[in-house]
């Protein structure tokens, strides 16, 4: 029975009309596949929080090949490039090349170049200064945003690497730790530059001083970008003459995964003429004799087990000696 209320009414029934929407599919590989452009607009909070993403679930469902990132942290050009571009050469995907230079230099690599559109948005940067580790950070998040990144390395523009691309990676992909130096120096320019305002993040005990050009895991990269506890602190209280770029991150991550850290270095410099700065070597330097120097009467540990092979990469090279680097690199460095 129908019962009607003070007015007939009639229901037209009309079918559902279903309008395709044009929206863009999600899918993995925007998930998966690196920035097309690394030029962004991100502030360092941004990018920060940006590359901490972590996935939660450990086994990734796709062919993942790990690669190492170089980062290379330079005031402007890049007068080695031609030496680098012969090392990279028949390695591709197998790494990932990423430029902190002052913001007014502007590259002209050409587009064959594995250089080419490789600088991320930069800040000026000054030695002994946190602006120093900010743009090391920098280098780090924004290296972080392809998942594939496994190994960070930090270069400057004086570096060469003293062995063929497949011994470098295979060195770095075979080893339980990073290579960073963490040591725990008594004197005056190591607990010296300690300040008691430091506590209580950061006890005398733990203050560590190490080499500025360093390799980290994934793991730790994401230490170094996350952190907010350690990074006021040192900001305030390790100021010239505590330079920052020597204690920060290997104070840090000392405490935070010292187990993980090899505490040395694997770029080779030469102290031996004194001052505050390396040696830096021309083409008259390059000899038979030189790259002996830097390969032999080297012991260190590799994974738990004494080792003769200590340093990757070597600096500090001029512009001069790119010649006669580039007709050595056959014989001595192997490329």
């Amino acid at each position: 029975m129908i019962r009607y209320f003070g007015v007939n009414s009639e229901v037209t029934t009309m079918k559902p009309t279903l309008l395709p929407c044009n929206k863009e599919v999600l899918s993995l590989e925007q998930w998966i596949k690196p920035p097309s452009n690394l030029m962004h607009e991100m502030s360092d909070k941004e990018l920060f929080w940006r590359a901490s993403f972590v996935p939660c679930v450990k086994n990734y469902p796709f062919q993942r090949v790990p690669k190492i990132a170089f980062m290379f942290l330079t005031k402007g050009p890049l007068p080695l490039a031609p030496l680098w571009e012969r090392f990279f050469k028949g390695n591709e995907g197998l790494y990932s090349i990423y430029i902190h230079s002052f913001p007014s230099y502007e590259a002209d690599f050409p587009s064959s170049s594995v250089f080419y559109k490789r600088q991320i948005p930069s800040q000026v940067s000054e030695w002994g200064k946190m602006s120093m580790c900010d743009a090391e950070r920098r280098l780090l998040a924004n290296a972080l945003l392809d998942i594939s990144n496994e190994w960070f390395v930090l270069l400057s523009e004086s570096c060469i690497p003293l062995y063929n691309f497949t011994t470098i990676y295979n060195y770095i992909q075979g080893s339980k730790y990073s290579f960073m130096g963490a040591f725990d120096d008594p004197g005056p320019y190591g607990r010296g530059r300690y300040n008691e305002n430091m506590l209580p993040e950061v006890n005398i005990t733990d203050w560590r001083k190490g080499s500025q050009w360093f390799e980290v895991n994934r793991k730790l990269a994401l230490y170094i970008i996350e952190d907010t506890k350690f990074y006021p602190k040192f900001s305030e209280f390790c100021k010239p003459a505590c330079y920052v770029d020597e204690h920060y991150f290997p104070t840090m991550l000392t405490i935070q995964g010292g187990n993980l850290l090899a505490n040395r270095s694997i770029t080779w410099v030469d102290w031996s003429r004194g001052g505050a700065h390396p040696a830096t070597f021309g083409g008259s330097d390059i000899t038979e004799e030189f790259f002996k120097k830097i390969y032999e009467g080297h012991s260190c540990l590799y994974n738990d087990q004494p080792s003769s092979i200590c340093f990757l990469f070597a600096r500090k090279f001029s512009p001069s000696a790119l010649e006669a680097l580039f007709l050595s690199a056959p014989k001595f460095l192997g490329f």
